[in-house]
C-alpha cells in the first residue's frame, strides 16, 4: 500500500457551545490539516495521486471556505451578530471542534474522489485531531453518505453554508 501526505495551513475562529473551558470563547488558530491519500499501487505516472490535483482541490475548498472565516455551530447565538456586521463565517452541523473539522475535510476530500484514508487537523503546535473512519457507516457531518469515486473536479457544495 502506498500512502501520500498533503499538508495545509490556514486560519480560522471558532468556539464550542455547550463547553465551560476556554474554548467556550471566541477564538482563533492558526490550523494545519495533513490530507492522506492512499493506493495498493501507483498510477502510469508513478504516483498515488498528484500532489498539485489534491492542492488545487482541497486547499482551494479550504482556503474558499474556511481560511480566515469564524466556523460556527449554526445554533451559536452569536451568528446573527457576526452576520450583522459583516463577518465572514461558515456554519456548522454540529460543534466546530478540530474532530469534527478533520471529518469535514475528509469528506470534501473523499466526495471529490481523492482515495483519503486518513485527515489529521494541528489545531495548535501541540494538539491535533484525526479522522478516519472505520468503515462504510454511511454517518457523515454532513448528513449524507459520501462515496469516494475517481474524480477530481471543483469543490462541492455541502450542506453547511458560507456567510
Amino acid at each position: 500500500m502506498f500512502r501520500v501526505t498533503r499538508e495545509i495551513d490556514f486560519c480560522y475562529g471558532h468556539r464550542l457551545l455547550n463547553y465551560q473551558g476556554k474554548c467556550r470563547h471566541l477564538h482563533g488558530h492558526n490550523g494545519k490539516a495533513l490530507v492522506t491519500v492512499e493506493a495498493p499501487r501507483l498510477d502510469e505516472r508513478g504516483m498515488v495521486f498528484d500532489f498539485s490535483d489534491i492542492k488545487r482541490v482541497v486547499t482551494g475548498w479550504i482556503d474558499e471556505h474556511l481560511d480566515h472565516r469564524m466556523l460556527l455551530h449554526r445554533d451559536d447565538p452569536i451568528v446573527p451578530v457576526l452576520q450583522e456586521c459583516g463577518e465572514p463565517m461558515y456554519l456548522m452541523n454540529v460543534n466546530p471542534t478540530a474532530e469534527n473539522i478533520a471529518q469535514l475535510i475528509f469528506e470534501i476530500a473523499a466526495g471529490q474522489g481523492f482515495p483519503v484514508v486518513e485527515v489529521r487537523l494541528w489545531e495548535t503546535p501541540h494538539c491535533q485531531a484525526t479522522y478516519c473512519p472505520d468503515g462504510p457507516s454511511g454517518d457523515t457531518i454532513q448528513g449524507k453518505a459520501i462515496h469516494a469515486e475517481r474524480r477530481v473536479a471543483s469543490a462541492p457544495s455541502v450542506e453547511q453554508e458560507d456567510m
